[in-house]
């Protein structure tokens, strides 16, 4: 039997290393804990399925990935009393949005947890595990100290946060704080593009201008980056390694800022399905990339993990592709011999978005080769 599940998620606030918190509701049957999770009704993919079961019996929304996070299994008893062995695929969901009502509210409790008490507090050994993999603090914890990233998160006044960059001792070379502060803006920029992309027919500009703030910010880092570079004489990785990852990263952001762009040039209002897809790959490998970052501080301690990482972030690469591919096909057949504009308009919006997730591969690549150099 195979179900899908969704893994609802967010984070308590926009540093780097802040702790994530899950949803579990109680089953209707037993009342323990348990993810969401359901069948893929007719006409749905996995992934929109695994969306729906969170609204349903969590009353949460949000942008789903469309890459799984992985699989557990579990025995389901039937009611004819038979117990068979299904196999849930996982998919993280970036919650947006609480309802005050939702269809199973008065069936089942909702309640966040923090990822160590949602690992204990559900039955399922390999669900558990998937939880707890989920968490960037775990592989972190040993290399973390106290820092101030959330501020490129938290304000976009150019002004003062060039002069906060400024102050990043550069003398001595905080890469690494640089790294991490980058990471936060790429975060922050996937959440209010996988936003921006779930209106339809809603307000756009306030998503639009955080986009193109977060851009800003990404500015002053690159460039404190390449001052750095210039002024450190001993630096933890080759200096083209730490330019190369640093443009790929940025890259990212400047993508965002062009899509954004698009989609407020073009006064676009209404998004294609596989859009939303595509924005949600990217919030998750955005995740993924912000959790590599401090990795990078002991690169032969913390390998394993890194590779892991970018292992997944270049499957998520090619599972864009293939919605990339997918919509432009969709957008030709319905737009492309009534509405010729229409079709050039969602092209351009899919070249920005598939653009976003070659610069995160490229992200993964230069930090595979950071690995292999050093661990």
């Amino acid at each position: 039997m195979r179900q899908i599940a969704a893994l609802p998620y967010r984070s308590e606030s926009s540093a780097i290393d802040a702790p994530v918190r899950v949803l579990l509701v109680t089953s209707r049957g037993t009342g323990r804990w348990v993810i969401p999770k359901g069948n893929v009704s007719p006409g749905m993919t996995a992934h929109e399925a695994a969306a729906n079961e969170a609204e349903e019996e969590a009353g949460v929304v949000g942008a789903a990935c469309p890459t799984p996070l992985g699989n557990y299994r579990y025995r389901k008893r039937r009611g004819n009393g038979a117990s068979l062995m299904a196999d849930v695929e996982v998919f993280p969901l970036a919650v947006t949005a609480e309802l005050s009502q939702w269809k199973e509210q008065h069936q089942r409790e909702r309640r966040w947890f923090s990822l160590a008490e949602a690992a204990d507090a559900v039955e399922e050994p390999d669900l558990r595990d998937l939880i707890r993999s989920f968490d960037a603090r775990e592989f972190v914890a040993a290399t973390r100290r106290g820092t101030m990233f959330a501020a490129a998160a938290q304000h976009s006044r150019t002004a003062n946060m060039f002069g906060w960059f400024q102050r990043l001792l550069p003398k001595t070379g905080n890469f690494f704080e640089l790294f991490e502060a980058h990471a936060v803006t790429i975060t922050a920029a996937a959440d209010a593009l996988a936003r921006l992309f779930q209106q339809n027919g809603g307000a756009t500009a306030d998503h639009i201008r955080e986009i193109m703030e977060r851009e800003h910010d990404a500015d002053n880092i690159i460039r404190e980056v390449l001052q750095t570079v210039r002024k450190t004489f001993l630096t933890p990785f080759d200096r083209s390694a730490i330019t190369s990852l640093i443009g790929a990263m940025d890259d990212a952001v400047d993508e965002m800022q062009a899509a954004a762009g698009a989609v407020d040039l073009y006064e676009v209002t209404a998004f294609e399905p596989e859009m939303r897809d595509m924005a949600a790959i990217i919030v998750d490998a955005a995740r993924l990339t912000a959790e590599a970052m401090p990795l990078l501080r002991d690169v032969a301690k913390n390998g394993g993990r890194l590779h892991e990482l970018t292992e997944r972030l270049v499957r998520m690469e090619g599972h864009a592709d293939e919605i990339h591919d997918a919509g432009i096909k969709r957008a030709f057949k319905a737009y492309g011999a009534s509405d010729t504009l229409k079709f050039v308009v969602a092209r351009e919006i899919y070249k920005h978005l598939e653009r976003i997730v070659d610069a995160l591969e490229d992200v993964a690549n230069e930090i595979d080769g950071i690995v292999i150099d050093h661990a």
